[in-house]
């Protein structure tokens, strides 16, 4: 009877035998406002976890090899690429929950519900994966295929794929931050602009001429100096994260003002404000009385 072990995930060592307002990620296929974007985002954190996975299972694979492990030549092969194979397979689901739930918003409990729904379905969907393999492995070779106590097996696995599955998620959210760092483009002598995509157009604008950012449903709405008011599909603490160094400041769950292009502040009673910007007001919540100690200072 063939006893088998499960492929240790990406980046962990090769071991012995025996990732207020909905903090919406694009939900249609666009991370800083295109699909081509979403595509980039995803097909570079794909292929860069499966080379890391794929070197973790040849070295894993080897170190079996090496240490004799297994009855039969095969085994090791089978024990960790059935894992890896699985694992490549189910990238679709730290993908999802990223996008539910993007880092950005840790501190929310939903953050965290999304997350733990999400490893336990990874770790699920990879354990029951690899074993359906290795018993078709193992029933084309005429032999049995033994998986062990479940109840040592599978806490052993999900801690694991915890890991794993943490990996995966600051993959694909490395990946976007790389993405939208090219969204502000600082260029000698020239003002720093910041590129809005509105659907399939790219609006460059100088980030001066960004009076307010302000959360509208699955989009944010930038309110230019102009009266132009373009829309981009990302989310609003994304744009914060990218706008917060170059005086932009939350005043509200949905709304991001430029300091510097503040006229007034008048006060609504209750502790509430409302931030003037020329001929355009946004409300400043009692709750970020940080945003009122900066705007006042």
């Amino acid at each position: 009877m063939a006893r088998g072990r499960d492929a240790a995930p990406a980046t962990s060592r090769a071991r012995r035998p025996g990732r207020d307002e909905r903090t919406d990620r694009v939900t249609n296929g666009e991370i800083s406002g295109t699909d081509g974007d979403l595509r980039t985002v995803t097909r570079r954190a794909v292929a860069i976890y499966t080379a890391v996975l794929a070197v973790v299972a040849i070295i894993n694979t080897m170190s079996l090899i090496h240490e004799g492990a297994g009855e039969r030549w095969w085994e090791p092969w089978v024990w960790e690429w059935s894992s890896a194979l699985v694992v490549v397979s189910i990238l679709w689901l730290p993908w999802l929950t990223w996008r539910a739930a993007p880092i950005e918003a840790w501190r929310r409990p939903r953050t965290w519900l999304i997350h733990l729904g999400g490893v336990l379905a990874w770790s699920g969907l990879h354990v029951a994966g690899f074993l359906v393999l290795r018993h078709a492995a193992y029933a084309l070779a005429g032999v049995r295929y033994d998986y062990g106590d479940l109840r040592v097996q599978v806490p052993y696995e999900l801690g694991k794929d915890l890991f794993s599955y943490a990996v995966a998620v600051a993959t694909f959210h490395i990946a976007d931050r790389y993405a939208m760092r090219r969204e502000i483009v600082t260029t000698a002598g020239l003002p720093v602009t910041f590129d809005i995509r509105d659907g399939a157009r790219l609006i460059r604008v100088p980030v001066a001429d960004i009076l307010a950012v302000a959360s509208a449903g699955n989009y944010v709405e930038f309110h230019l100096a102009d009266g132009r008011k373009p829309l981009m599909r990302v989310s609003l603490a994304s744009v914060e994260g990218q706008l917060a160094d170059k005086g932009f400041v939350r005043v509200h769950r949905s709304w991001l003002v430029n300091a510097a292009r503040v006229t007034g502040l008048r006060p609504e009673g209750s502790g509430d404000w409302t931030v003037e910007l020329g001929a355009l007001e946004a409300p400043l919540s009692r709750r970020f009385p940080e945003a009122l100690a900066k705007l006042k200072g």
